[in-house]
């Protein structure tokens, strides 16, 4: 049975026969011998595999250039080098997919953007393989933190006449073009889901605690490296639970997922340390052993101006912070994670719920140093009326909320959430720099390749 690299580098005792298969990184030839490093994706870390003149197959290791897959079948020893305790003496070995000439990963520095032209082959890249590991375990972080805490997983819809945001940056569906929305395939105008939220609520307020992770859409015509058109999305939903509770789980939350990638991640965050960030691990074990800062919206706003520091946006009272605004928050302020909460009306979306002053609405977002934002989330507007106040105010059309407004109506409950986009968790704690570069496949204006 086929043995993994990642296994073969960690076992305990030397095996008399083993069989793996993977891909070329290097090859070194001697008069008698070859050595290879063959990784299979399992791991950070190759395998040295020395191969034998008089071995069946070896006839084919000069095609075995970087690239090449092959198969081995030979014993497990003691490595007689230096920088892993294990090697695979080949007994025989298989040459199963050569590569010609123009293979474009060979054994030399590319840049992000020329990786990113070839989206299809960069995870064979040891940077790469590390990201997408890293976001598979971290994916797998996600259901553990939520299944601990007795969440329901909700699959909320991807196709909704929805929009939960109010920005009217979303992807129509249709089959018929230009044709009028009521002579479409749904009868109406419909969408590529921004948010699973507004269908969560509907769960929330059935089964008490749940949360989506799937992929959310967004049409906004944005070019930077913290934006892509199609991007995933981590929403929980919590019935009988106030602003206070919500930024509780948010920050648990994002020192339960930092934890998990400190303890778990297979030798993978030293590639990161060293080639993207070398500040990464004291950055979030410093985040895992900390406490969150809370500070309300005015507040900050008030250390900001008080500051004296000149930002390139400048702030007041009613406007978003930007991503400058965050970090000095974040990185000068409190020197550490930050949550802001109580917001302006004006700024946010219409399910945020009123606060007395009339101002400001139970909104908070959870900042983070390095970063700024990475976890928005509010208390929702659990009372009927002003909740059709606020959608009113917003012009939406209340027939195409009516079902949203049940949930008022019948036996309606204080509840809270908050979403966190996967890939910024991502971009946190590899300490990538754009988006495109944590997603396998980045969709952003002008490029839907592969």
């Amino acid at each position: 049975m086929r043995k993994l690299v990642k296994h073969l580098l960690k076992n305990e005792s030397a095996l008399s026969e083993v069989e793996l298969s993977g891909w070329v990184r290097t090859r070194r030839d001697s008069k008698d011998f070859s050595f290879i490093e063959l990784n299979d994706g399992s791991s950070l870390q190759g395998i040295q595999v020395v191969i034998d003149a008089g071995i069946p197959g070896y006839d084919s290791v000069k095609k075995m250039n970087t690239g090449a897959s092959i198969r081995v079948l030979g014993e497990l020893v003691e490595s007689q080098g230096k920088g892993q305790s294990w090697e695979v003496l080949a007994k025989e070995v298989e040459l199963v997919g050569e590569v010609p000439e123009d293979y474009p990963l060979q054994k030399k520095g590319q840049t992000p953007e020329f990786l990113r032209s070839i989206a299809h082959l960069r995870p064979r890249t040891n940077l790469y393989g590390a990201t997408f590991r890293m976001r598979s375990r971290l994916a797998y972080a996600v259901h553990r933190f939520f299944n601990e805490r007795d969440f329901t997983y909700v699959h909320t819809p991807i196709l909704t006449a929805s929009d939960c945001e109010g920005a009217g940056e979303m992807f129509r569906v249709t089959t018929n073009g230009a044709g009028k929305p009521e002579d479409d395939f749904f009868g109406k105008a419909t969408y590529l889901t921004v948010s699973g939220q507004l269908e969560g609520e509907t769960y929330a307020t059935a089964l008490s605690n749940i949360y989506t992770f799937g992929p959310t859409f967004r049409a906004e015509n944005s070019h930077t490296s913290r934006h892509a058109s199609e991007f995933w999305m981590i929403e929980p939903e919590m019935a009988f639970c106030d602003l206070g509770g919500d930024m509780d789980l948010a920050e648990e939350f994002m020192k339960f997922l930092v934890k998990d990638v400190l303890e778990n991640n297979e030798g993978d965050l030293s590639i990161f340390e060293k080639f993207i960030d070398k500040g990464l691990r004291d950055r979030l074990e410093k985040l895992a052993a900390s406490g969150f800062e809370r500070m309300s919206y005015t507040e900050a706003v008030e250390r900001l101006l008080q500051s004296g520091k000149q930002f390139d946006y400048p702030v007041e009272w009613g406007v978003n912070l930007q991503s400058e605004h965050e970090r000095y928050l974040c990185e000068e302020v409190v020197k550490g994670p930050l949550t802001v909460y109580d917001y302006p009306k004006s700024i946010k979306p219409f399910y945020m719920r009123a606060n007395d002053d009339g101002k400001t609405v139970t909104a908070m977002d959870v900042l983070v140093p390095g970063v700024g934002e990475i976890i928005g989330g509010s208390q929702r507007e659990e009372r009927y009326d002003l909740l059709k106040a606020a959608m009113e105010d917003h012009k939406l059309e209340l027939e195409e909320y009516g079902w949203y407004l049940d949930l008022r109506k019948y036996g309606t409950v204080p509840h809270a959430g908050f979403g966190a986009g996967f890939e910024r968790l991502l971009m946190y704690v590899t300490g990538m720099q754009n988006i495109r570069d944590v997603i396998p496949f980045a969709r952003t204006p002008g490029n839907c390749e592969f």
